[in-house]
């Protein structure tokens, strides 16, 4: 009796052990070339799209650059690079920022969220029509309304300041609506760069 518990013992663990590693299907090594064909891939084409550090690679366009893409520390110093655009217009006596600027804020956002330091003022312009302290609000607004999408998408709120100048610091001066539309407008302004745009 004992030998035919042995026998089926040992009949057991020869199943068992044969069971252990899956049979191997001799068509599954499309998925492996599949995964090394992809990864060759990935380094051709980020070689040819300049994506690298390395010297001589191309610079993006903003166009092939999306609003999320990552940014060297110096990029706000780059007065032709992505972070150029610093200004966000807006629609008479409205504190809604367009569709257009929303890929300019995501850009602004993406460089204030990763490097942390940095710090951002966003001054609030309005036109010249309305009373001096209806445009000191509107002008307030409109800041607030720039600094909620920057933080929305990734900006710190202490990296923040906002202002308002209301209708006191013209970009342009003039007395007609082509004036007042560059007028009604947010400048996004890091003061570590010269304060400039």
């Amino acid at each position: 009796m004992q030998s035919m518990i042995r026998a089926f013992a040992l009949s057991l663990f020869l199943v068992l052990a044969g069971c252990a590693t899956a049979p191997q299907d001799p068509t599954d090594t499309t998925t492996e070339e599949t995964d090394a064909a992809a990864d060759t891939d990935t380094g051709t084409s980020a070689e040819t799209d300049g994506m690298e550090d390395g010297e001589g690679a191309r610079r993006l366009t903003a166009e092939e650059c999306p609003p999320d893409c990552p940014f060297s520390r110096d990029a706000i110093e780059d007065s032709s690079g992505l972070l150029a655009d610093r200004t966000i217009y807006f629609e008479f006596d409205s504190s809604s920022v367009q569709e257009k600027f929303m890929d300019t804020i995501r850009r602004h956002a993406a460089y204030l969220a990763e490097y942390s330091d940095v710090e951002v003022r966003l001054e609030g312009h309005t036109d010249e029509r309305g009373s001096r302290e209806y445009n000191v609000g509107l002008g307030a607004r409109r800041a607030d309304a720039v600094s909620r999408l920057l933080q929305a998408y990734g900006a710190s709120n202490r990296q923040i300041e906002t202002i308002s100048y209301g209708e006191e610091v013209p970009a342009v001066e003039g007395h007609n609506e082509e004036a007042w539309a560059k007028n009604r407008r947010v400048e996004i302004v890091y003061p570590a760069s010269g304060g400039s745009n």
